[in-house]
């Protein structure tokens, strides 16, 4: 699936675009490079505990590993496929339902007609050169080539960390003058055919006692309350009486219509 999905992209020289179905010894270090790059906090989210295991054993030809040519990864791409009605209503809730959904079509035997994005990672020092647009673009066409209709991506946006305590409604809505979305990943989705559907305020929830929470951030939490955590997009809600903390992460819904024409890797 790699080799018939670079054939039809401009690769940095010397690079490999490989499916983990021709080479699993990738995903190994693919999966690796993709958990480094979150911070603590991302790693408890007991839905992606509990699915993870099918992106590998189950959809390997939906993994793909930029390799470059020191063999090692340069970029990632993790998907899994689902069944969706194509109506905007019809989207899952969040990641994690979309995870989820997943999973339930797969074991009840269920066809999928559309890819659900995972995540792309670019390692460190490879960011900044286009890596991430052209990941997006191999994503789509190898969801094409597998004879789906459709990418669904809920996309966590790359700049919202910035502006922990803005609404993702509000944060989603940003325009630049040349009417491009604010968010720098939002705007390589829309550069690359997709459509903004709808922000998604509750994507992913994390949630754990004070102690854990106290550990994952390396934060005191005095008070209840709401308070800014270093990796987090969003406020982690803290209620000292409960011994609880929660965090949804927020996300914003793109779809990339695989009908439409390909479009060239976003820059």
């Amino acid at each position: 699936m790699g080799a018939e999905v670079s054939a039809s992209l401009a690769l940095p020289p010397g690079h490999r675009l490989v499916g983990v179905v021709e080479e699993p010894g990738l995903w190994e270090p693919a999966d690796s490079l993709c958990s480094g790059v979150w911070p603590e906090l991302m790693h408890h989210d007991p839905v992606a505990r509990r699915c993870w295991v099918h992106l590998s054993r189950d959809w390997p030809a939906f993994q793909l590993v930029l390799v470059d040519p020191e063999g090692e990864v340069a970029t990632a791409a993790q998907a899994g496929p689902l069944c969706w009605d194509g109506t905007d209503e019809g989207l899952p809730e969040g990641w994690d339902d979309q995870f989820e959904r997943s999973v339930a079509d797969l074991e009840a035997g269920r066809e999928p007609d559309t890819l659900g994005a995972i995540q792309i990672v670019v390692a460190p020092g490879r960011r900044g050169q286009g890596l991430s647009g052209l990941m997006l673009e191999a994503m789509k066409r190898c969801a094409s080539g597998a004879g789906l209709k459709a990418l669904i991506a809920c996309v966590r946006p790359t700049d919202k960390g910035r502006y922990p305590l803005l609404p993702i409604e509000d944060y989603a809505a940003w325009l630049r003058p040349d009417g491009l979305p604010f968010d720098a990943w939002l705007r390589i989705h829309v550069r690359a055919g997709g459509r903004i559907v709808r922000p998604s305020p509750r994507s992913m929830t994390i949630e754990g006692s004070i102690a854990e929470w106290r550990e994952w951030t390396g934060l005191d939490f005095p008070a209840s309350g709401p308070y800014v955590v270093e990796g987090a997009i969003a406020p982690v809600e803290i209620d000292l009486a409960a011994d609880r903390g929660t965090y949804f992460d927020p996300n914003v819904w793109v779809v990339h219509d695989l009908a439409a024409a390909p479009s060239a890797p976003a820059r």
